[in-house]
């Protein structure tokens, strides 16, 4: 049971029923001491999601938030099986709370941007679903967990955060799923959105907005993976000086149906990779080129079309394998795919 505290309501006088889903990270993480904050994982102490709501009591005085029970994942361990899972415990957690204002998901750093935009293209809850982490363990001097976990949950709470698909906080700052990347391993400020900045902030007098993505966002996809068994092999191919196209048929041998080449900015890959991703369109996989620059459009070049390879946006190439992985359930055909990357 969690300790009952006055609530201060910084978005509206009216209390707010926020779910708070725990996967585990930096955020559920106790280390050896209030100093251990870069080795705390060896320490194998990692609370769930009650224990961390329990840790920050705090919270309950933004909203009423309750813990739903799943399990600790290291976030490198984190993919399509536990995406499925998250999507369906969203459903269930919505369906189960008629008055639920926003869900929160606790998650490492590591994959968080990939999961969180995964879920922007996948849910179909109506609430908001806001995915937050911290640098710092939980048990660290200066820790970010409470903080990030508190302004998460105002975030989710807030009606200024429906239909903007899934969102990230994390440092007061309130990013898109598209959009965000993880651009530090250790830095506080470490989630930018390299492209086009912020969505807003979560202020200490109240939640700050300043522009709303465009793209179409979940619940509104055509993307439903609650049912599908896998999703389709898609690899990334990350281009470097001399690349000889190996990784690219290892993938292929492998079974991959579409691959992602990470080339140099603004869209190039080395002649041992184009040959060999041109094997590859040949032989049915869908290639799409990315970038490893981290932002930016790759433009469609003739070089590009006379390869069949299809300009990935400005996605980063984590961003584009969802993507792509998930235009793949739906549709093979170059043209729908490439809709696609426009639409999303």
């Amino acid at each position: 049971m969690h300790r009952r505290l006055r609530r201060h309501g910084h978005e509206g006088s009216s209390v707010k029923k926020v779910a708070f889903i725990g996967t585990g990270g930096t955020i559920a993480s106790i280390g050896k001491g209030p100093l251990d904050y870069v080795d705390y994982g060896a320490n194998g102490v990692m609370l769930q999601a009650g224990g961390i709501l329990d840790r920050f009591p705090e919270v309950q005085q933004v909203a009423e938030v309750f813990a739903v029970p799943y399990r600790n994942v290291p976030s490198p361990q984190i993919g399509w099986r536990q995406w499925q899972e998250l999507v369906l415990l969203c459903d269930r957690v919505a369906a189960e709370t008629p008055d639920l204002a926003g869900i929160v998901i606790g998650h490492g750093t590591a994959s968080l941007e990939e999961t969180a935009y995964f879920l922007s293209l996948t849910l179909k809850v109506p609430v908001p679903v806001v995915v937050v982490g911290s640098q710092r363990p939980a048990s660290s001097l200066s820790t970010d967990a409470g903080l990030n976990l508190v302004n998460a949950v105002r975030v989710a709470a807030s009606v200024e955060a429906r239909g903007l698909g899934a969102l990230v906080l994390l440092n007061d700052e309130v990013q898109a799923a598209r959009e965000v990347t993880k651009t530090s391993t250790g830095r506080m400020q470490t989630f930018r959105s390299p492209d086009f900045g912020a969505l807003g902030h979560a202020d200490g007098d109240r939640l700050a907005w300043y522009r709303k993505p465009l793209r179409k966002l979940a619940p509104e996809t055509e993307f439903d993976i609650r049912k599908l068994p896998e999703l389709p092999r898609v690899d990334i191919a990350y281009s470097y000086s001399d690349a000889d196209g190996t990784a690219v048929r290892a993938f292929v041998a492998a079974g991959a149906r579409g691959i992602i080449a990470a080339g140099f900015a603004p869209g190039f890959v080395t002649p041992g990779d184009a040959a060999a991703l041109k094997d590859a369109r040949d032989a049915g996989v869908v290639v799409m080129q990315s970038t490893r620059a981290g932002s930016g459009r790759v433009f469609p070049t003739t070089k590009l079309a006379e390869a069949g390879f299809i300009p990935a946006d400005n996605l980063n190439p984590q961003k584009a394998r969802i993507l792509l992985a998930l235009a793949l359930t739906v549709t093979t055909d170059p043209a729908e795919i490439g809709r696609i990357f426009a639409t999303y």
